[in-house]
């Protein structure tokens, strides 16, 4: 039940929990006066009743109650509300009560009788201490909740410094890559010269042959040696390209036709071999914007060195898929795998694990992939195979 007092500002709100009516309604008489917001209670369920309807600041409770003693309560009202604080009376007193009711909780202990001005003082110094400690609560979540901040701006910050410190790497490492390529395209500028003489007799050779042959089989064989001519041809003009690159015209691809086009160029060794070969184009994707040409040309090289690495029989494994905007190619082959000390070289050019290699198929075709925005890497690799992986956005 609430108590009347005068009219002036309420110090804090207070619940009285006291069996004894003549002590509880004087108590609360001297407190309203005072300026406290009072609420009194005979009994502890009663008592708890009144602080979940009201949320004191304040709570005097009797060491000796009826139904529920003083110290059962004082720990409910600590478990139930943390943010009240609790001072216990009683009239026996002790230095192990006192020391059990610190321990549950208690902000403060008076003994009965107690003198008016001293009652006041006492509640008024627990409500001070209660202000600055719930201050310090907030400080400390305050504290709590900056350090977490902190925390996530340095993860953050950490995480940015290791995207960029990895960017700063790939640019210089695509920086080193274009210069090796470009001293591969002046040398094959002044080796230009010296190859394309044997090219165009041998493309002359095979065009008077086929003048005069009626054989079919013969005639397709010669037809694909001139392709292959042009190829070489087409190749060596890539190279020079390398040191002087600089715009292409490009066109909506099909990569599917593209990989077929490169393995219909392999397929008499891919016969002679007894190779197998499985297209999983489960999903055609989107077309790509490239030059169909410079693309065959990454497909070649890859094919080139899965061949390379099936000279007894195997299986190739082209699968195209589409992952929102990419376009992802595997080609995978049952070779025997590339060294692991060779993977962190196999894209430098010159580089070679074969004795008869030129270390210019891989180095070339990640150049290429890369002028498309594309990505070309090793996925995966062991004495059962390698498994390349291309990915390339799709057209806009």
């Amino acid at each position: 039940m609430p108590v009347e007092k005068e009219s002036r500002p309420t110090l804090a709100t207070l619940v009285i929990i006291d069996d004894d009516p003549n002590l509880l309604e004087l108590t609360s008489l001297i407190l309203s006066r005072r300026g406290f917001q009072v609420f009194a209670a005979c009994t502890p369920r009663a008592g708890l009743e009144l602080i979940a309807a009201h949320s004191p600041e304040l709570v005097l409770l009797d060491y000796v109650m009826p139904e529920m003693n003083g110290l059962d309560t004082l720990r409910q009202i600590k478990s139930q509300f943390p943010d009240t604080y609790v001072v216990m009376f009683t009239g026996k007193g002790s230095e192990e009560i006192a020391v059990e009711l610190m321990k549950s909780g208690a902000s403060e202990y008076l003994l009965k009788p107690f003198n008016n001005r001293n009652l006041i003082e006492r509640l008024e110094n627990v409500l001070k201490v209660r202000e600055v400690e719930l201050h310090n609560r907030i400080l400390q979540r305050e504290q709590e909740r900056l350090l977490r901040e902190i925390e996530t701006w340095n993860q953050e910050l950490q995480n940015r410094v290791r995207e960029k410190t990895e960017a700063l790497h790939n640019a210089q490492d695509e920086i080193v890559q274009s210069e090796k390529l470009a001293a591969l395209g002046y040398l094959a500028a002044g080796m230009a010269h010296e190859i394309r003489n044997p090219l165009n007799s041998i493309s002359l050779f095979i065009q008077l042959m086929r003048q005069n042959s009626d054989d079919p089989e013969q005639r397709e064989y010669q037809g694909k040696i001139l392709k292959e001519v042009e190829r070489v041809d087409a190749i060596i003009r890539k190279l020079l390209d390398v040191s002087r690159r600089t715009r292409v015209i490009t066109s909506n691809v099909l990569i599917n036709r593209v990989i077929d086009a490169a393995l219909d160029v392999f397929a008499p060794q891919i016969e002679t071999r007894n190779i197998i070969v499985e297209r999983n184009y489960t999903t055609l994707p989107a077309p790509i914007t490239a030059d169909a040409a410079e693309l065959e040309q990454i497909f070649t090289n890859l094919f080139l060195n899965a061949l390379d690495e099936m000279t007894q029989g195997g299986r190739l494994v082209i699968e195209i898929t589409q992952q929102d905007s990419r376009v992802i190619i595997r080609v995978s082959d049952s070779g025997g795998g590339i060294p692991e000390s060779a993977l962190p070289n196999i894209f430098e050019p010159f580089y070679s694990t074969k004795s008869r290699g030129t270390g210019m198929g891989l180095p070339v075709a990640q150049r290429i992939a890369r002028m498309y925005e594309g990505l070309l890497t090793v996925e995966e690799t062991s004495s059962l195979g390698t498994i390349f992986r291309l990915e390339f956005p799709i057209s806009r």
